[in-house]
């Protein structure tokens, strides 16, 4: 039985602060393991065919999360047996090209009787911001769309709550990518809105600015329907985004009950369709984003719990 990391070429990555990696480079001791390329996926309907994969070996700092090094050995032919699970940890975003593999990892799944996880059909099933608007109580209010009108609609609704700033941000990107600030009264508001759909080309999402992004944001990472590590990631000062990458600091935090319970609930939704690892984005104990696609900052949260999460995913 091998496990398959299916990941982006390794100059894309920050090696130091991977989850893949991590994941990959905790397992491997255990079990065998391989990585395996975007350029590496294809699919034949002729079972018998193989597929280049990659031996490595690397090293981890003092602190056991962060990687000191980490490097490819040999590649070696292989073909996939229905003991086998291929991670599907590839970056968003969600686009044609990430629509394209996942439908090629399920063919693999019903031609080989690999497993693949997150599940290929669950990933198509459920969009990461949509999916954490289902429940309003729990959510951040957000419009979704593209039409003028109904965007106009949303944010006189909103200027009667006294919101004084909103938020406009693609449906299908990530780490903060395209995501803008403004005031509600700018002069400009509608043209903005307009320029937003012509760049991402269709549905864009507009919620209100909440105040409460400097007190910080939480990333809670759930597998099989367990929490397993919870940070507060606080901006800097003067940024808005709590993005660790841009030097927002992070710490371990306890979740409130309520928002637990929520988390649980839509693990045990999303269970059923083959996803099993999720990384909540709540902010002012809201759901703001579920990630499935390929959810982070596992090193970031092994680090602030003192512990490798790791292990809790593979049962080691």
């Amino acid at each position: 039985m091998a496990h398959i990391f299916y990941i982006n070429d390794l100059e894309r990555l920050n090696i130091k602060k991977d989850s893949t990696l991590m994941m990959a480079m905790t397992l491997a001791p255990h079990e065998e393991c391989y990585i395996m390329f975007e350029n590496d996926l294809y699919i034949s309907n002729d079972k018998n065919h193989s597929y280049k994969l990659h031996s490595f070996k690397g090293k981890f700092k003092e602190d056991g999360y962060y990687l000191e090094n980490f490097e490819l050995t040999e590649s070696i032919d292989y073909n996939f047996s229905e003991h086998d699970t291929i991670y599907m940890r590839i970056d968003p975003p969600f686009d044609s090209r990430y629509q394209r593999y996942l439908w090629m990892l399920d063919f693999l799944q019903r031609q080989l009787n690999v497993e693949v996880k997150n599940n290929p059909l669950g990933i198509m099933k459920y969009n990461e911001k949509l999916t954490a608007f289902l429940d309003g109580e729990h959510s951040v209010e957000s419009y979704v769309g593209s039409s003028l009108d109904s965007f106009k609609k949303f944010v006189s609704e909103q200027k009667n709550k006294s919101v004084s700033n909103l938020i406009l941000k693609p449906l299908d990107l990530y780490s903060g990518i395209g995501v803008q600030k403004i005031n509600i009264e700018a002069e400009d508001l509608e043209s903005l809105f307009e320029n937003k759909v012509k760049e991402f080309h269709g549905a864009i999402v507009c919620q209100p600015f909440v105040e409460k992004v400097s007190e910080g944001e939480i990333r809670a990472i759930f597998y099989q329907n367990k929490e397993i590590g919870s940070i507060i990631k606080r901006p800097k000062e003067g940024e808005f985004l709590a993005n660790i990458a841009q030097g927002a600091s992070f710490e371990k935090i306890e979740l409130d009950h309520a928002i637990h319970e929520k988390c649980l609930k839509i693990c045990e939704m999303m269970a059923m369709d083959g996803v099993d690892l999720l990384a909540f984005d709540i902010l002012d104990n809201k759901i703001n984003e579920i990630n499935i696609t390929c959810p982070g900052l596992l090193v970031e949260v092994s680090h602030a719990c003192k512990k490798n999460l790791c292990y809790d995913i593979f049962n080691l």
